[in-house]
C-alpha cells in the first residue's frame, strides 16, 4: 500500500464543513502536513491523539511526533511508516446558523388566556477546542457539517430555548403586547443559559438573537386568537363595543333573510329597533366616538352636560391591595367593588367618610341616637329603633351638645328642632 506524502485539504464550495478526515492513514516521518490559515490539523493513532498542528508546512518525523517513538519504536531519521487519522478542523470565523422553535403554550399576561406561540432567531457558533470538538462530537464520521450538528442537538436545544423564554416572560409578567420591547433582554439572557452548553462540546457562542416571538397562526387556536385580537382592535379603533359589533350582524341577518323573502320594509324595521334596543330609548344605534377607551368618565360626577375625566391608570384594590385598571367596576381578584375617589381615583372602602390618600369627603357624617347609636333619618325627631325623642339638647345631625335657645348647630350648621 502507498504511502502518502502529502496530507491537505481545500475546502470546495459553499458547504458548511466543521470537520474533514483526510482519507488515507498509510503515513511516514517524511509526509509533509499543509494546513491552512483558517485551520488546525490533529492526528489521531491507536486511539488517542498523537499531535496537533497549526497553520503552516509541517513535516511528520519523530521530532514533531515524539510519541511515535513510543507507540511504534521508530528511530531518528530514516523514512519509517506509521498509520494515523488526520482531521481538518475549521476554525476561520463564526457560523450564523438560522433557528426556529415550534409551538409554546403559555398563559399570556395580557389576554389572561392560553396562547400558542412560535420563536425563530439566529445564533453564532466559532470552533475555540478542537481536540474537544472532534472527541465529544465527531466520532466515526468522515465529514461534520452544518446540518449534523443541528440535527445532533435539536432536541436539547428546542427544549432549553423554549423553557427559559417561558420562563422569562412569566417571571416578569411579560404578555404578548409587550413581548418585541424585551426581545434583547430575552435573547441575552438565553445566550447566557445556552453558553455552558456550547463550551463543553468546543465551541464559543458568538451571538444569539431572537428575531421574533408571536402567535402561532399554524394551529386552529392561534388563528382563533389572531382573529380575536383583530376583531378587538377594531373595535377599539372604530369606537364600538363587541355587543353593538354582535347586534349589527343580527340585524344584518334580519335584513338579508327578510329581503330573500319580500319583507325587505319589516326586515328594516326589525333591524332598526334591534340596533335602536342597544342604545336606549329607540333610537338607532349611536356610534360611541369617545371610544377607544384611553380615559374613563369620573362615576361620581353629579349633573351637568360635561362629566369630569379621569385618565386610565392602575389603582390599588383597598381590600386585596393588588393593583388593576380604574376602568373596571370590580377587583379582579378578590371581586371587591371599585369605590373611586371623586378626586383622586383612589380605590376606598364602602364605609370609608374620606379618601386614603387626598382626604377627600366621601360622604356626609350621618348622626346617631343618642340612647342606641342607630343611624337617623336626616332631620328625624325622634329614633326609629328606640322611640326616643333625639333633639333634647343634643344636633340630630351630629351629635353635638346644643346650648339652650339656640336655633342652629355651631358644629354643622343642621338646624335644632
Amino acid at each position: 500500500m502507498a504511502i502518502i506524502d502529502l496530507v491537505r485539504w481545500s475546502p470546495q464550495g459553499n458547504q458548511t464543513i466543521y470537520a474533514y478526515r483526510f482519507p488515507e492513514t498509510n503515513l511516514s516521518t517524511y509526509t509533509q502536513l499543509i494546513v491552512q490559515e483558517s485551520q488546525e490539523a490533529i492526528l489521531f493513532s491507536k486511539g488517542q491523539i498523537v499531535g496537533k498542528f497549526g497553520p503552516g508546512k509541517h513535516t511528520l518525523n519523530t521530532e514533531n511526533l515524539p510519541i511515535l517513538r513510543n507507540l511504534y519504536g521508530l528511530p531518528f531519521g530514516g523514512k519509517n511508516p506509521f498509520t494515523a487519522e488526520v482531521w481538518f478542523v475549521n476554525k476561520l470565523q463564526p457560523y450564523n446558523i438560522d433557528w426556529e422553535i415550534d409551538r409554546m403554550d403559555i398563559h399570556d399576561a395580557d389576554y389572561n388566556a392560553g396562547i400558542p406561540l412560535v420563536a425563530n432567531g439566529r445564533y453564532g457558533l466559532k470552533i475555540n477546542d478542537a481536540e474537544r470538538f472532534l472527541v465529544k462530537i465527531v466520532g466515526t464520521k468522515n465529514l461534520y457539517e452544518q446540518n449534523d450538528l443541528t440535527d445532533q442537538f435539536f432536541g436539547e436545544f428546542s427544549s432549553k430555548t423554549k423553557s427559559t423564554i417561558l420562563q422569562f416572560m412569566i417571571n416578569n409578567r411579560i404578555g404578548l403586547k409587550q413581548i418585541s420591547a424585551h426581545l434583547d433582554s430575552i435573547s441575552e439572557h438565553l445566550r447566557v443559559i445556552m453558553q455552558p452548553f456550547w463550551e463543553n462540546i468546543g465551541f464559543e457562542l458568538t451571538k444569539f438573537y431572537i428575531t421574533s416571538i408571536e402567535v402561532d397562526s399554524s394551529t386552529e387556536v392561534g388563528k382563533r386568537v389572531l382573529d380575536a385580537i383583530s376583531r378587538q382592535s377594531a373595535q377599539a379603533i372604530g369606537g364600538y363595543t363587541w355587543q353593538q359589533s354582535q347586534a349589527f350582524e343580527v340585524a344584518k341577518d334580519a335584513v338579508d333573510g327578510m329581503a330573500n323573502s319580500s319583507g325587505g320594509l319589516l326586515g328594516a324595521i326589525v333591524a332598526s329597533n334591534m340596533m335602536g334596543g342597544m342604545g336606549g330609548g329607540g333610537a338607532m344605534m349611536q356610534p360611541q366616538y369617545n371610544q377607544p377607551n384611553f380615559s374613563q368618565s369620573n362615576p361620581n360626577t353629579q349633573g351637568g352636560s360635561q362629566q369630569a375625566v379621569i385618565p386610565l391608570k392602575e389603582v390599588y384594590c383597598s381590600n386585596c391591595s393588588k393593583k388593576f385598571a380604574n376602568t373596571l367596576k370590580f377587583c379582579p381578584f378578590c371581586g371587591d367593588e371599585y369605590c373611586p375617589c371623586p378626586k383622586c381615583g383612589t380605590d376606598n372602602d364602602k364605609s370609608a367618610k374620606r379618601c386614603v390618600s387626598c382626604g377627600q369627603q366621601l360622604m356626609a357624617d350621618q348622626s346617631l341616637c343618642p340612647n342606641c347609636n342607630t343611624p337617623l333619618a336626616t332631620g328625624a325627631g325622634f329614633c326609629g329603633n328606640c322611640g326616643k325623642p333625639v333633639s333634647e339638647g343634643k344636633c340630630t345631625r351630629c351629635g353635638a351638645q346644643l346650648s339652650p335657645g339656640v336655633k342652629f348647630c355651631p358644629k354643622c350648621g343642621q338646624k335644632a328642632l
